[in-house]
């Protein structure tokens, strides 16, 4: 037994990796738009190429695992993610570090997934995989916890590059040790390798998501509109070509299962919401309040903390209360976080959003840790890996949706509310007309009654963004509340 507790905790170094990776990367984004002069649409694409390529990937990725063994591929992605980890942090220009988050996301599709389906495939019994699937989910707000502070402090300390530096370490134990301490596991009857069925995913998840992202960023448009149609279409004629497959790549009757297609659509809205709300927060706490980035880090510390003991202490609650209670309650806990954002003053210090974050992520805690469970749960353990790919696109599908769709809202409604004074210069005007950093750059460089002023405006207009985008998480999580509840509502409690 102790061989399974021990290739859980090294499968904990790469859910810690991606999670460190993610949030130190977006509290180093004023850093990183500062020296790299990069444009908010440059800095969305920073943070979004990685998803996108890890989202279109995932399921291809699942499908290999099975197939040469889920171990195999999570050392081989350990491999490469740490090697082009090393290689992007030294990127010299915006160009360069979108292509290194690229090339990190095919790596990054090999990691997450193999974590979950080994854990379906380890721990057997209910009651242990589920704690096994808590102390996972801890690991990954863990990691996002540690995140900030070890990111802040490397941005302080060196350079923005350095929050990708450690990859390497913490992965060098997985390395080490998982060839012994890991069991291999892989679908003993997988069928025939079908290439059209690899082109026809990839294509459908790069190319809506693609197509979802300008079109938040550039409003309807052909591109978009022609991207999001040929991923539909290639999307159907994805599930078509499984239906017939004697040995599909994808078993899409797996969404027939109410529960699991619930859980996955609870994670994916509850993602969304929570990845652009730390987008806006981080650059909120360090432009705004001035706090620096590690000081930023270690504000939400209580937060992150509260989403992972939360996490753990609904473990021994579903055998009590019923899942979907446990789910509903969650989500419907978030929602109040963001209602708090939406309707309150956030003016009077960074107080008042904490303690909003505090809220919303008690109940993500709560409510991922029970759907996650449910997910793997719901199907039996050969089809680990596919449950685990498409429990793990709906993450990042998820995360890329909430930092492009909800960030290129909030990007967009400060351009459109910011009112500059009318001396300022056309130079400063359109950097700070960019984005939030670019504002705190141009005052930065002018006289004190000028800088005061075009930090007032911009301080108004990035608020007016957060207000809209806190409705539209508030109404999402509502709406995800009442589908577990209702749908969810006949799972029996945990044995």
């Amino acid at each position: 037994m102790w061989r399974d507790w021990a290739a859980l905790s090294l499968l904990m170094f790469p859910v810690l990796l991606v999670a460190v990776d993610n949030t130190a990367l977006t509290f180093a984004l004023p850093a990183t738009a500062r020296t790299l002069d990069a444009g908010g649409v440059q800095l969305l694409w920073i943070i979004d190429a990685y998803p996108l390529v890890l989202a279109a990937l995932l399921v291809t990725m699942g499908n290999l695992g099975d197939r040469i063994g889920r171990r195999r591929l999570l050392l081989i992605g350990s491999t490469g993610f740490a090697a082009i980890s090393v290689a992007t942090a030294f990127a010299t220009s915006p160009g360069l570090l979108i292509a290194g988050r690229a090339l990190l996301g095919i790596f990054g599709a090999m990691l997450m997934p193999s974590t979950l389906s080994l854990i379906r495939n380890i721990f057997l019994e209910p009651n242990r995989r589920r704690l096994a699937v808590a102390i996972w989910a801890a690991g990954f707000s863990g990691g996002a916890a540690l995140g900030p502070i070890f990111g802040g402090w490397l941005v302080e300390q060196f350079w923005w590059g350095a929050v990708f530096l450690v990859a390497a370490p913490l992965l060098l134990p997985l390395l080490a040790l998982g060839p012994k301490l890991i069991p291999e596991s892989r679908d003993g009857n997988p069928g025939k390798a079908d290439i059209a069925s690899v082109a026809l995913s990839i294509l459908t998840m790069a190319a809506v998501v693609y197509g979802m992202k300008e079109a938040a960023i550039h409003g309807p448009a052909l591109l978009p509109a022609l991207s999001f149609g040929v991923g539909l279409a290639a999307g159907v004629a994805f599930v078509r070509r499984q239906r017939r497959l004697e040995s599909p790549m994808l078993d899409v009757r797996l969404f027939r299962n109410a529960t699991f297609s619930t859980s996955i659509t609870a994670n994916v809205l509850s993602l969304f919401s929570m990845t652009g709300f730390i987008f806006f927060f981080a650059q909120h706490l360090q432009l705004i309040e001035g706090l620096t980035p590690m000081q930023a880090g270690i504000s939400m510390i209580p937060a992150l903390v509260a989403t992972m003991a939360a996490g753990l202490l609904v473990v021994p609650l579903v055998r009590r209360v019923r899942p979907g209670t446990v789910v509903a309650a969650g989500l419907a806990l978030s929602a109040t976080g963001y209602l708090v954002v939406a309707l309150g003053n956030h003016g009077n210090g960074p107080g008042f959003l904490l303690a909003a974050l505090l809220i919303l992520a008690i109940g993500v805690g709560m409510a991922e840790t029970i759907s996650n469970d449910l997910i793997l749960g719901s199907v039996p353990a050969g089809k680990a890996g596919a449950a685990s790919a498409i429990s793990e696109t709906g993450y990042e599908l998820g995360s890329l949706l909430g930092t492009a769709v909800l960030g290129s809202i909030l990007t967009a409604s400060y351009q459109h509310n910011l009112r500059l004074p009318e001396q300022l210069s056309e130079e400063s005007a359109g950097h700070a007309s960019e984005t939030l950093a670019g504002a705190v750059e141009a005052a930065s460089t002018l006289p004190a009654s000028t800088s005061d002023a075009v930090m007032a405006a911009a301080r108004t207009a990035f608020e007016s963004g957060i207000h809209i985008t806190a409705a539209i998480r508030l109404v999402l999580m509502a709406t995800a509340a009442v589908l577990a509840a209702v749908v969810l509502r006949r799972v029996p409690v945990a044995d």
